[in-house]
């Protein structure tokens, strides 16, 4: 109890006191109930409750907590107090990251004194870190149902027969690898779901559960089943698609009850008539009548396929019915199996800049490579050929898949695609198979459940957030339907700083889609979760709106009051007859419609504003960054006191992970000795959730004495076109698809350059200078003019930090007045001849520079002292003293 006490105190400390201990228990203490799990507090409420109000709290029946609570640990030392205990729910899931899903509770175990509450006959811990079962689960004799669904279980107690009055368990999405023989032991248990984990082996005693009515065991890694199944009178239904099934026993379509057996998606070449012939079995996604493989001959094959390897200049090769393997230069692959081709085929590719005008990807899609193209387009394979393409795989991009997409000549389509990762080089790679050729991209996609409706109606889940599902009633429709979900997931935070409105809230976006233009002939039914922070407990009703969206997302219309919408603690359900998309807001504006659009235009990835400023205190200094369309205005207004220059290109829609280019024309050339640079261009990849900036010095080759020059920036796919259009400045969009936008830069009249002349410059007489050692490298007078160039007003800042006193810089600026240049130069050279004896003058230029904010010439400095460090070593690698002592080294440093 001082344990409890100091915890509470804790709790208060950071400021979350309760607002009055009497009016808690009258909410939460009605009928012997405590629901907890909707405050973000709960377990907190609990260890107030139990100190003050002991004798009411050890009669509760039914209790609900979160598991993501931080003082769940603590709380969980009452449970065994609480005899009377029938309900127990500790299921995380209440908390979502910063992309929306569920995070599992940090529950691992249960104290063992929880064996000994033998009323209790529902326990829920779904969404935890449970490894193991908790020791105590056994012991629970009175146990009716258990869920411990969305957990980390590898295996399951030996003694777990010993539930024997179980009625219902559910370990879905675990990591089950098999199960005990005492499970068979169960003989009460009527409904079994153990889907997405990994089985492989079923024991034959599973066929015991002669209560069962519904087994689900669907997404396992099953090759077979066992006959004892067929023992299962009572089942209604069997759930065993996508798994690795060969075989199925013919005994399974005689069971008397069975209503529904969903075979989809297995490795069946052959079932049993009795079973294909059955009305309620499910065959579809098996390679049902294909001959099996011949390993043997596959692998002698595979010994003899030629392996051809092109260089970057090829573009074609030649398939024979011998088949082969093709690597790219670009690092693409290609399997040609034996007789895929009949007759000897020339394949020709090309890889292709992405155009918009026909690439069209979907609002939340992101491109991650090339186009690769393939001649002869629509040439039909005997067997499937392989193709594995790399791509780009940003680390910021999540709750996402990746897909190839494929042109048909009309539309794009996605094919099934195997994501690998190189070990060695890291690079990802994505993996399908074809069997025509045509246009091929690899995109990032927002992850799709999709699932076929019967006319016995059917569930489907996204696995995104488990907690969306959609109920396809009996007489839905009938003929069978695909039906395609996604979800967006939408943090608290991104809709607060998009709204800026700290009230706004919103839930997870949702899509349906449907290949059937006809509506739904029975009302569907749709969960979706409250918005963050909204539970059924403080829920205002006038505040919560439906939202339903068109494809394009250019309309969303409130049909709150169009639907009938039920309300749980954390879910609102609501029934709709035709697809589209659907988004629950929570918020006192009026106009919602207006909000959820342009929120919804800010969360499309793709567009972006390029910028291109200059420094005030160093023109010729000009930064440029690709920013998504929602940052702009503020990245400009941090950088406005250290930049200006023209304002942001229009709007351009550009795919993600697209490479570009900033181009420099009209007098205006990148600084050569910038590594990225590439015959005066800079190359960018843009994300939207990551910055592209860079900083570069352009440089005039004609003469700026006379006059200032005007040049631009463009941005282009691709390459740069060999002639750019005289109106490209005055054009933002043209028909050139490979020109983006184009940004005005104006360089100031230069005054006379500096180092023209190697003693003198207006009226100035430099000395020759070696500043610093050879060991560590010197700064010539040449140096220092080309430093000189860069420092602009910011001189006097500099001179103080080199140790200039202020009267020697108010008197530079006196005998130089109105003239910067001379200012500056009378500056630098005044501190080099005053320090040229000093050997460690050359740190204290770099520190002096890093102090006044002019990292930009700190960095030019020490890119200068490299070459010279790098030159003393080569001499002395080549006169053969690389190995002397280092006593040695400075002898000969001095000579």
């Amino acid at each position: 109890m001082q344990k409890m006490a100091e915890l509470l105190k804790l709790g208060d400390e950071h400021g979350e006191g309760d607002p009055g201990a009497p009016s808690l228990s009258g909410s939460c203490l009605a009928d012997n109930r405590l629901t907890l799990d909707v405050y973000p507090d709960g377990c907190r409420r609990l260890l107030r409750l139990f100190e003050g109000q002991q004798a009411e709290v050890v009669q509760v029946e039914l209790l609900r907590l979160s598991s993501n609570d931080r003082l769940l640990d603590a709380t969980l030392s009452i449970l065994p107090h609480l005899k009377r205990l029938k309900s127990l729910v500790l299921r995380g899931g209440h908390v979502r990251d910063e992309f929306g899903s569920c995070q599992h509770g940090s529950l691992t175990s249960l104290p063992p004194d929880v064996g000994t509450l033998r009323c209790l006959t529902h326990l829920d811990l779904s969404f935890n870190s449970l490894s193991t079962l908790p020791s105590c689960i056994p012991s629970l004799t009175s146990l009716r149902m258990l869920l411990v669904s969305h957990n980390n279980l590898v295996a399951l107690p030996e003694n777990f027969g010993s539930l024997s009055k179980l009625t219902f368990f559910s370990a879905m999405k675990n990591q089950l690898k098999d199960l005990p023989q005492s499970i068979g032991e169960l003989a009460a248990l009527e409904d079994l779901d153990l889907s997405e984990n990994v089985l492989e082996l079923l024991p034959e005693e599973i066929g015991n559960l002669h209560s069962c009515t519904e087994l689900d065991l669907s997404g396992n890694r099953l090759s077979s089943i066992p006959d004892s199944l067929a023992n299962l009178k009572s089942l209604w239904r069997l759930h065993l698609h996508s798994n690795l099934l060969v075989t199925v026993p013919a005994s399974l379509a005689s069971l008397p009850n069975l209503c529904r057996l969903d075979l989809q998606n297995n490795c069946l070449r052959a079932v049993p008539p009795e079973i294909q012939t059955a009305p309620f079995v499910h065959l579809r996604g098996n390679p049902l009548g294909e001959a099996e493989p011949s390993l043997q001959a596959d692998e002698s094959s595979a010994t003899e396929l030629r392996r051809l390897f092109l260089a970057s200049e090829e573009d074609s090769f030649t398939v024979t019915s011998e088949g082969c393997e093709v690597v790219l230069a670009c690092g693409i692959r290609f399997y040609f199996p034996p007789e895929a081709a009949s007759d000897p085929l020339q394949i020709y590719f090309r890889t292709l800049a992405p155009d918009p005008q026909w690439v069209k990807l979907r609002h939340h899609d992101v491109l991650l490579s090339k186009v690769l193209e393939l001649q002869p387009h629509g040439v039909k394979f005997q067997q499937e050929v392989e193709i594995w393409m790399p791509y780009a795989s940003p680390e910021t991009l999540h709750q996402r898949e990746v897909v190839v997409r494929t042109f048909s000549g009309q539309s794009w389509s996605d094919l099934r695609t195997q994501v690998e990762k190189k070990r060695k080089s890291k690079k990802h790679v994505a993996h399908c198979s074809v069997l025509h050729f045509s246009w091929f991209l690899v995109v990032s996609r927002l992850v799709q459940n999709e699932c076929k409706v019967p006319t016995e109606g059917t569930l489907l889940f996204s696995s995104v957030d488990p907690n969306i599902k959609v109920t396809f009633p009996p007489g839905v429709t009938e003929e069978t339907r695909n039906v395609k979900l996604q979800v967006l997931p939408v943090s608290a935070e991104e809709i607060a700083e998009l709204t800026a409105d700290a009230g706004c809230k919103a839930s997870p976006l949702l899509c349906l889609s449907q290949d059937s233009l006809v509506d739904f002939l029975r009302p569907v039914r749709i969960q979706l979760p409250l918005p963050f922070g909204v539970t059924g407990l403080n829920l205002d009703r006038s505040r919560l709106h439906l939202l339903c969206g068109d494809v394009e997302g250019q309309t969303w219309d409130d049909i709150t009051s169009q639907v009938v919408l039920e309300f749980t603690h954390l879910y609102a359900v609501f029934e709709v007859t035709h697809f589209s998309w659907y988004w629950l807001w929570y918020t006192t504006k009026t106009y919602i419609g207006g909000i959820a659009k342009k929120v919804y235009e800010r969360l499309r990835m793709y567009q972006v504003n390029f910028i291109a400023l200059q420094r005030r205190k160093d023109p010729e200094q000009v930064l440029l960054q690709c920013l998504p369309k929602h940052k702009v205005d503020t990245v400009l207004k941090k950088l406005q006191d250290r930049y200006r220059g023209p304002e942001p290109s229009d709007m351009v829609e550009m795919f993600e992970g697209e490479q570009f280019f900033a181009a420099f024309e009209r007098g205006i050339s990148i600084d050569m000795d910038r590594p990225d640079c590439v015959d005066g261009r800079l190359s960018f990849i843009f994300y939207s959730h990551l910055k592209n900036m860079k900083e570069i010095y352009v440089t005039s080759p004609v003469d700026r004495k006379g006059q200032a020059v005007k040049g631009q920036v463009s941005f282009y796919r691709g390459a740069v076109p060999e002639s750019i259009p005289e109106d490209a400045s005055r054009r933002r969009r043209g028909p050139d698809p490979l020109w983006l936008a184009t940004l005005p830069i104006k360089l100031p009249r230069l005054k006379p350059r500096w180092g023209e002349t190697s003693s003198s410059l207006n009226g100035f007489s430099f000395p020759p200078l070696n500043l610093g050692n050879a060991e560590t490298g010197y700064l010539t007078q040449a140096n220092l003019l080309s430093i000189a160039r860069r420092v602009g007003a910011d001189w006097q800042t500099i001179g103080l930090n080199l140790g200039l006193t202020y009267r020697q810089i108010e008197r530079i600026g006196y005998n130089n007045r109105e003239d910067l240049d001379k200012q500056i130069l009378d500056m630098l050279f005044s501190w080099a001849q005053q320090n040229s004896g000093d050997p460690d003058c050359v740190s204290k230029l770099i520190t002096a520079m890093k102090e006044s904010g002019r990292q930009d010439i700190a960095d030019e400095v020490e890119a200068i002292i490299e070459l010279g460090r790098r030159k003393y070593r080569e001499s002395i690698r080549r006169v053969g003293l690389e190995q002397e002592s280092s006593t040695e080294d400075s002898a000969i440093a001095m000579t």
